[in-house]
Order: structure tokens, then sequence, then C-alpha cells
């Protein structure tokens, strides 16, 4: 009997199945104001069969925006943008998490307000990083990332405001919660990392509690301001995208913080395996010790199938599983991976950027385009 496809209670929420739509930036934004349109209602509500839906990663303030043609959810313009994705979603029968998002030093200049540096932990530049931004000649590109400057605590303090802001604009929006990008290399695990930060203050050095006082400070004022069913983190336990490195106590760090989230009450905790993305796994037996710490809700995304999924339910390491790639060309996954259908790949071509070719226009599965979809594979 499949988990996976079953009904599952998050909180509040009652999920169809245990299928989510992992966060991915498709950056599909063709407005001045970075507003969700109604393409983005469209795409999403072709989706909406997951249990639950998690969006693209939703930049709280200018500062924190490091691709272009991604949507905000700092302005009011943005809220309203959001709300017809989030009721498109809901008349479908969805639910959805919006990503809150700052990608910290993982920036350019032309992205930032009146051109200045982007923000980190420390002034130190990503090593080969690079964002989606404009380059010399004002056209968008992928550009190396600009030098960042070190925050001040005043600072941090204000960008803290900025995410508690961004998820109360989430609600207002109709999203039935956020989760908070602390993985893959942006502004939270540009604290957490003890070889980039450096610093001498209580949110930095070799002290784990300092280097993790970020991530949960944010955590516990979202909560405060939503509630804490309503409140999510993401996290890559040992990653190594964006220019992230080992450094000492790493697994300690992680676990300590996952003891720390298991306090909180939250709605989940979402691991990171950034096999995928071309970084490091999650090490072998990590996930079970990250566990064994976290007393709560526990999700994972990266690289799983149908057989992957069920196997690590049904051994009880996670609670639920999260497709990224797969729904970007099948936005039926769910009833594809309940009947056994085919799935339908995307070229990667497509993934970023563009019109609604290769974002809307997915068909659904029936016997006639898998035999299109057949026949062009085999050409």
């Amino acid at each position: 009997m499949s988990k996976l496809l079953n009904p599952f209670k998050l909180g509040s929420l009652q999920l169809a199945n245990r299928v989510v739509m992992a966060p991915m930036t498709r950056a599909r934004i063709a407005n001045n104001e970075d507003a969700a349109d109604n393409d983005t209602a469209l795409y999403y509500a072709q989706r909406a069969s997951a249990g639950l839906i998690i969006t693209e990663g939703s930049q709280v303030s200018r500062q924190g925006q490091g691709f272009l043609f991604t949507p905000g959810i700092y302005s009011e313009r943005q809220v309203e943008g959001w709300k017809a994705t989030t009721k498109a979603i809901h008349d479908n029968n969805g639910k959805v998490f919006i990503q809150l998002w700052h990608v910290g030093r993982m920036s350019h200049t032309s992205l930032q307000p009146n051109g200045q540096a982007p923000v980190s932990s420390v002034a130190e530049i990503a090593e080969n990083g690079t964002c989606f931004a404009l380059n010399e000649q004002g056209k968008p590109a992928p550009v190396p990332v600009s030098k960042p400057k070190a925050l001040t605590i005043e600072e941090i303090a204000l960008i803290k405001q900025d995410f508690v802001q961004a998820a109360k604009n989430a609600i207002e929006a109709g999203f039935d919660g956020v989760e908070i990008h602390g993985a893959n290399g942006y502004l939270i695990e540009q604290f957490i990392n003890a070889t980039l930060n450096t610093r001498s203050d209580i949110y930095g050095g070799q002290n784990i509690n300092n280097r993790i006082r970020l991530a949960l400070e944010i955590v516990d004022e979202i909560s405060n301001a939503i509630g804490s069913q309503r409140t999510s983190i993401r996290l890559a336990p040992l990653g190594r995208f964006a220019g992230m490195s080992a450094f000492a106590q790493e697994e300690e760090t992680w676990l300590q913080l996952a003891n720390e989230l298991s306090k909180r009450d939250l709605a989940y905790v979402h691991l990171s395996d950034q096999e995928t993305i071309g970084a490091q796994a999650i090490p072998k037996g990590f996930t079970e010790k990250f566990r064994a710490a976290y007393d709560g809700i526990l999700m994972i995304a990266g690289g799983f199938d149908k057989e992957k999924a069920e196997r690590y339910l049904n051994e009880g390491t996670v609670d639920l599983i999260a497709f990224g790639r797969p729904f970007i060309s099948n936005p039926d996954l769910v009833k594809r991976m309940k009947n056994d259908w085919p799935l339908a790949q995307a070229d990667r071509a497509i993934f970023y950027g563009g019109d609604q070719r290769g974002y809307t226009d997915f068909p659904n599965y029936t016997v006639e385009t898998a035999a299109v979809s057949e026949q062009a594979s085999s050409v």
C-alpha cells in the first residue's frame, strides 16, 4: 500500500497526499514590479494535485534578490499578484506555502537598491559564484556575483523585520504558510557556515549558538507573527553549493540546529539534498541522525522517484517527499505516479526564463500525448 499517495495531516492542514512540489526558480515574471501574474497562477494551479506546493523563492526585499524575473513578497503590488495564485491553487483543492528568500552575497550590484553591494555575514565574495543579473551591456545574463559588505548588528535587525513583514504579507496574500530559505548557500547559511562566518560578535565565530542564531531568530519572529504551525525552514546540511566549505564541528552544528528547531512546533523542516544540483549529497546516515534530533515533521528533496520515496517513507526516515524537476514537465505528476504512467522529460534549456513555452504548456497524460512523446524521443 502506498504511503506516498495517501492523505497526510500537516498541522491543521489536510494534505491529499505526501507528494510535495519543491520550490523551483523559473524566472518567468515579465513585469517591472516583480509581481506574480496570471501565468504564475496557471502554472501552480496545473500542479495543485500535489499534497503541498512550495513556491519558488520569493525575495523578502530588493536587497534579498539574486535572480532577475523572480516574484517578490515585499510590496503591495506583489501581495496582490500572489493572491491570484493562492486562489487558483485553493480552487483546485491544493495547499501552498511560499518560500521566503534572501540570497545574501549571491547577488550583483545591478539587482541591488541604488547599485549598492550585496550583503553577507562577512565581506568575502563567493568564489566562482554567479547569479542572473544585468551584464556590462545591461542585458540579462549569468554574471559573477559582486563582493558583499558585512552586515552590522543593526542591519541584521532590519533583515529580520523584512522576513517578518514578508511572512505577514504572505498570509494576507492567502498562503497557508511560509518556508524560510535557509539552504543552498544563501544568507542564512552564510551565517551558519563557520569557514565563511568569521565574525567576532554574537552572530559569528566558532561558537555554534552564535552561527545558528540568525536562523533561529528569524524562525521565532515569524512564528510569533503568523504562528509556528504556519512556519517552516529549508536547510541543506553539509551542503557545498554556492561556495559553502567544510568546517569544524559541521555535523554537530546541524544537529544542534535540529535540536533547537525541535523545540519550536514548526509545520516542518525541509532537507535539501544537493546532489541533483551538482553539489555534495547528504552523507549516508546523516538524515537518520537529523531525524533522531528533530522531533517534528521532516521533508526531504533531491532526486527522488516514486520507488525511492516509498522506501524513505516506509523506513520512517521522513514524512514528506518533495519532487522538483518532474513537476516541471508533468503537471499531473501525482496521477502519473498513481497509475504508473511514464513521465515526460523537460529540456534544461527551458527551466529558467522565457514565456509560457516550457512553463504552462506541458499537457496532462493521455494515450495520444504519450504516443507523440514516444515518437519525438525516437527521432
